[in-house]
């Protein structure tokens, strides 16, 4: 069973890697969205979306676009760097990303026309491992499409990714417009992967795991399923997967070991310089914000550590307020990892 770290923007970089590897057992790294038009462009960021570090052998390169052309031409790019493969985002639904036809918009145009680019990027892909005799992977991230969805639509449309090369499916069991409040359909996670089992194309399920017991009762109704991703979750808590392993959960034996403790106040630390190291000074703020705003939620004054941090005016002052927090709460900064 795979455990997967999933993208998400201002969020799945270095900086965040680095922090979950030092609790291990994470099997694959999802990239944030790369833009193909940007990308192909050379914008001026683009260096920092598409460094691997600090595991590049488990990072997945997770593509957006809005044209086949462009998808095209960026895998190009894309698969001559190290990782496992790529994954096209047809799962996000941003109304800034489908309405320009990315993202989930690729499950609502006419399926030619998606079709046209699956088989455009799967044959960048199969060539690559022709020429190279390597072995890069090409999967989708997806929901089940409009609001209006049919079964026969969904599967179908599954059935055109797969026939096109598609060897993992990610599958968020929610539609377009569905929030995190409505309960994930696990059961549609559960019928790709007895559809597919005998094609050897793996089904991973996405949506609301969050600990060991959200993690039990998705796989009590998708056994079949070859791993899980998990995303919000992992920002709150990055020894998450560390947690499920030590449950017996994963591509490891049942970890048997005392228990581990992590200091939260040298973890923000290490993080806020490793953003700094890693990210532009303009990404700085925007990323940090989007961290503590989940990572705030492990303390019991949650709302006044958010509020602390999001309100910091610079790095140096983030930091100091880190500090101060934990000299007004000491007992929120030693965690006990069961």
């Amino acid at each position: 069973m795979k455990l997967i770290c999933g993208p998400m923007a201002t969020i799945s970089h270095p900086a965040f890697r680095i922090m979950i590897e030092k609790f291990g057992y994470c099997d694959e790294y999802f990239t944030e969205m790369i833009n193909a038009g940007t990308l192909l462009t050379n914008g001026p960021f683009e260096k920092y979306y598409i460094d691997p570090t600090p595991a590049p052998q488990k990072v997945v390169w997770q593509l957006t676009g809005r044209t086949t052309e462009h998808m095209e031409a960026a895998a190009k790019e894309l698969v001559k760097l190290p990782g496992i493969g790529i994954d096209i985002n047809m799962g996000c639904s941003a109304p800034d990303i489908y309405r320009f036809g990315s993202g989930i918009g690729w499950m609502l145009k006419p399926i030619e026309e998606t079709k046209e680019m699956v088989q455009a990027v799967s044959a960048v892909i199969k060539n690559h491992n022709e020429q190279t005799g390597e072995n890069k992977r090409f999967s989708i991230k997806l929901r089940l499409g409009d609001d209006n969805f049919t079964d026969n639509q969904f599967f179908d449309f599954c059935d055109m990714l797969v026939s096109n090369g598609a060897k993992m499916l990610t599958l968020h069991p929610r539609t377009k417009k569905e929030k995190l409040s409505r309960p994930a359909r696990y059961f549609y996670c559960e019928e790709l992967a007895k559809r597919y089992q005998k094609d050897g194309v793996e089904i991973i399920l996405n949506g609301n795991v969050k600990d060991k017991a959200s993690f039990d009762n998705a796989i009590s109704k998708a056994p079949s399923v070859d791993g899980v991703m998990i995303s919000r979750a992992a920002v709150q808590k990055p020894w998450i997967f560390y947690q499920l392993a030590k449950g017996g959960v994963g591509n490891c034996e049942l970890i048997e070991e005392k228990e581990k403790t992590v200091d939260l106040q040298q973890l923000c630390l290490d993080y806020i310089k490793d953003i700094e190291k890693y990210q532009p000074k303009e990404f700085w703020k925007t990323r940090l914000q989007r961290f503590f705003t989940y990572f705030s939620e492990n303390f019991k004054f949650a709302h006044y550590a958010k509020t602390s941090f999001l309100n910091a005016k610079d790095n140096e002052d983030l930091a100091k307020r880190v500090e101060e927090f934990f000299v007004q709460c000491p007992e929120e900064r030693i965690v006990g990892l069961k």
